[in-house]
This record gives C-alpha cells, sequence and structure tokens, in this order.
C-alpha cells in the first residue's frame, strides 16, 4: 500500500484504459443529466457539441474510476477535501478509449495532523487520439507510514 511517503513531488501515475460505451453514455444522462445531446444522436449532431457525448459529470466519475483502479485503492486515502478545478477539454465520445496520468503537484504534512499528508494532484485524460478530453486538480489526504501503523 502506498502512503503519503510514496506520492513524491512530480511523481506520474498511469490511469486506464477505460473504453466508453454508447450504453452507459445513455444510463448516465437519463439518470443524471437528462440534456438532448447526452441522449439523442439528432439532437446532438445540431448542438455545440457535434455529436453524442458524454455528461461532463459522468466524465469526472470515469476519471475516478481509473484513479481508484489505478492508485486510490491500493493507497493509505483518506479521500479528499475537495477539487480545485475541473476543465472540460473536448466531448468524450462512445467509443472512445480513455487514457491519462496523474502527477503529484505538490505535497505537505498537515500543521494539525503529523500522521496526514496532503498531496496536490493534477489529473489529465486523453481519448485515443491523444487529445487531452479533461483536467482537474485536487488534494489527496493520505495516511504517514506512522499513520498507518498506529
Amino acid at each position: 500500500m502506498r502512503t503519503y511517503e510514496d506520492f513524491t513531488e512530480g511523481l506520474e501515475l498511469p490511469l486506464g484504459p477505460y473504453a466508453v460505451t454508447l450504453e452507459e453514455v445513455l444510463e448516465f444522462a437519463r439518470e443524471f443529466d437528462p440534456q438532448p445531446f447526452h441522449l439523442d444522436e439528432e439532437a446532438a449532431r445540431d448542438s455545440l457539441l457535434g455529436g453524442l457525448s458524454a455528461s461532463g459529470w459522468h466524465s469526472c466519475a470515469m476519471m475516478m474510476r481509473m484513479m481508484a483502479d489505478g492508485y486510490v485503492l491500493d493507497s493509505s486515502s483518506q479521500g479528499s477535501p475537495g477539487v480545485d478545478y475541473v476543465k472540460w477539454l473536448r466531448p468524450v465520445r462512445p467509443g472512445d478509449v480513455l487514457t491519462g496520468t496523474a502527477r503529484v503537484e505538490s505535497r505537505r504534512l498537515s500543521a494539525k495532523r503529523p500522521a496526514l499528508g496532503l498531496a496536490k494532484i493534477v489529473t489529465v485524460l486523453r481519448n485515443q487520439r491523444d487529445e487531452a478530453v479533461l483536467e482537474s486538480e485536487y488534494t489527496l489526504l493520505l495516511l504517514t507510514r506512522a499513520g498507518v501503523a498506529a
């Protein structure tokens, strides 16, 4: 299991691949973001997106799955106090295969809880054409080795 000490500045963690299916795009949109360009191919073609695309929030959920599989579930993660930003750079389409990287930009120990570290992470997802589709920055809370042992 990775602890705070393993999340060094500059560390890049690979994410994916994650294959985006038409069924999941439609299912997510029906449940959480029922805008026409996420549900109807004809309406989507006439929209600013130029075709059916996953909801940006669905893209974030796919990113979270990729992060969970890539490093979160094998770490001393204690969650996150929040996301600094999310940028949806390009539409994510059914049939896309997403990959990405999570890069540790900075880190520090908590002033109040020395067994807890904070890592600032920037995540970028790309499609199969190597086009960036999503960028996000957030803080990951991690126990130190001493914190895990306690």
